[in-house]
């Protein structure tokens, strides 16, 4: 069946950014490089664990061969014990996109943390920063909750959740402590649900002239492609890597310890679990994490899908790249 061009808006024009999102393993990399390529662009990463010093295997960084020469940026910008929001990404991505404007280069956003994405291209607005009385509640509450995980189990957390805020519960896998806190943490201090929160932003405005691409494929072959891609991270020194974070006394509350991958074999370390079972984790959370994705970007109507196999086909980038030209040169 052939593929509609057409519907993805015809060529660009002068000061539109490019955003190519979907779940992981679904080639993003080569087709923001592929376009960065045809239209004199460059690549700011949209994802949150990319940002980090030494998590390259695990995260999937872009190697230099894939990168063919294309700048990337906002990759290896904090230290893996440091804390960065969606907001530290919002004022950095912007930024980016602004000097890349200027510059006529094309801004290309490829990553799959999708409110890292939308924030930079939507109007999402972080500027309501807590009160240094708020923020010390905010942590008082949060020791609470983690201690509760410790003692009790990220069942006993969900549990709760379910009970005052269902929305959010029938969303957060029971497993996934970090979110369960998160949203026991916002119930507890603003005394409303967190999905109420996220309802009310469900989608902003775009505030940028944007062309958004979902890759994606049948759901078999999307987790067939995830495990192959965590055995191949293996094979490249995943695990090395790993114990090398670990050994450094990362603490396993920070945001960079509950990456996937590194999670898990940190697990392997402490003597939790065997290695089989660590490797089985990684490969299981990704998928979860991948079917999370779909379920974040299908909400949004802005994006245009396209098959992920079919767009590893030097044919059908070519023509994709054709519907949009001319893009860059005439300006």
């Amino acid at each position: 069946m052939s593929f509609d061009f057409a519907a993805l808006g015809g060529p660009i024009d002068k000061g539109t950014v490019i955003a190519v999102v979907g779940p992981t393993a679904s080639g993003k990399t080569a087709l923001g490089v592929a376009l960065a390529r045809a239209f004199d662009g460059e690549i700011i990463s949209g994802d949150s664990m990319q940002i980090y010093r030494g998590m390259d295997i695990g995260t999937a960084k872009v190697t230099r061969e894939e990168a063919s020469g294309v700048p990337h940026h906002l990759i290896d910008i904090r230290e893996p014990g440091e804390a960065f929001s969606a907001a530290d990404y919002q004022e950095l991505a912007r930024a980016e996109i602004s000097r890349l404007l200027d510059a006529g280069r094309l801004p290309i956003i490829v990553g799959g943390t999708g409110l890292y994405i939308y924030a930079a291209l939507y109007n999402y607005d972080f500027s309501q920063s807590e009160s240094v009385e708020e923020a010390h509640k905010s942590r008082l509450i949060r020791a609470e909750l983690v201690k509760a995980a410790e003692d009790k189990g990220s069942g006993f957390l969900w549990q709760e959740l379910r009970r005052h805020d269902p929305v959010s519960a029938a969303k957060i896998h029971e497993n996934d402590k970090k979110r369960l806190i998160r949203a026991l943490e916002y119930l507890r201090l603003h005394g409303r649900p967190i999905s109420e929160n996220n309802q009310a932003v469900t989608l902003p405005k775009l505030i940028y002239p944007a062309r958004i691409l979902g890759l994606n494929t049948e759901r078999a072959a999307l987790y067939q492609r995830i495990d192959s891609r965590v055995d191949e991270m293996l094979a490249q020194g995943l695990e090395a890597e790993a114990r090398a974070l670990y050994d450094r006394g990362l603490s396993m509350d920070s945001q960079a310890a509950q990456a996937i991958g590194y999670r898990q074999l940190f697990a392997f370390f402490r003597g939790e679990t065997d290695r089989e079972e660590a490797v089985r984790r990684i490969k299981q959370e990704s998928r979860r994490y991948a079917k999370r994705q779909l379920t974040w970007f299908g909400r949004n109507p802005d994006i245009h899908w396209l098959d992920s196999l079919k767009s590893r086909e030097e044919a059908f980038v070519e023509e994709l790249i054709k519907s949009w030209s001319p893009v860059r040169k005439s300006l």
